[in-house]
């Protein structure tokens, strides 16, 4: 088994929010868009992440966005919070991956997908905490460690596969005593979440249900746009569809009105 301290090793290279990055979060989060896009400029590497993010297909835009001012104005507080933290986490996404077959521009991508997804979903359930919205950035994190720890013991890890129909998430139980949700867990820890967070990224395994009834709704349609997410036709094809098992009876209740949402474009 890996060991704990591994673990916390790898958790720990996820990078804390700079001065910067933390004072634009702490600007987005009172809504001062124009002053927080002032002290993104400020990094240059944040501004040029945040230009080529915001012009990929997925949203939307026609022309060509590369004003940080209007950048901010148009993705709007929630989206901007996202956006930052997807840079937090494509600091850390490496250069290459041990499992999945994944590089810096399909994961960008799949960022993308997964906070358009919850943006949708948590506008649709008429939820305003900034938090909560900016919550979804946890899994493509956790992802990343994962993937390093599956580097750890990749022989262990093509032999279970081989062997049983086992999901990813269970193969991770295994050799480290911590699944992706654990590991979401010690992120929020990380980033300074609320324990909130971390209740609904725990919620959202499908197997973890919370007692508190909005944290578990807000689990349930996190677990479904995660596999609904993994199991499109380019993450299938870099190994990501295996990562969890799907429960059905979990979502049962929300799956029609969740399969609706997505298809509205």
């Amino acid at each position: 088994m890996i060991t704990k301290e591994k673990i916390e090793g790898y958790i720990q290279k996820i990078p804390p929010s700079s001065k910067i990055l933390t004072v634009t979060l702490s600007l987005l989060n009172e809504g001062e868009l124009i002053k927080a896009a002032q002290i993104a400029k400020q990094d240059l590497a944040l501004s040029a992440y945040l230009k080529e993010l915001v012009n990929k297909p997925i949203y939307g835009f026609t022309n060509s966005v590369s004003d940080l001012n209007q950048i901010f104005g148009i993705l709007g507080v929630s989206k901007s919070q996202q956006a930052v933290y997807n840079y937090m986490i494509h600091l850390l996404s490496p250069d290459q991956w041990k499992l999945f077959q994944l590089n810096k521009q399909s994961f960008e991508n799949l960022q993308a997908e997964l906070s358009t997804g919850w943006q949708k979903i948590t506008t649709h359930l008429q939820e305003d905490s900034k938090e909560i919205q900016s919550a979804i950035a946890l899994l493509p994190a956790s992802m990343i460690v994962a993937d390093a720890l599956f580097g750890e013991k990749i022989d262990d890890v093509n032999l279970l596969r081989s062997v049983n129909p086992i999901d990813l998430n269970t193969i991770l139980q295994r050799l480290c005593g911590m699944d992706l949700f654990d590991i979401c867990e010690e992120i929020t820890k990380k980033w300074e979440m609320s324990s909130e967070i971390a209740e609904i990224v725990q919620a959202a395994s499908g197997v973890k249900p919370s007692s508190n009834t909005k944290i578990d709704t807000l689990g349930k349609w996190m677990h479904l746009l995660l596999f609904y997410t993994l199991s499109k036709p380019t993450n299938i094809e870099a190994g990501l569809n295996d990562f969890i098992d799907f429960q059905v009876e979990y979502v049962g209740d929300i799956y029609e009105e969740f399969s609706t949402l997505m298809e509205i474009a």
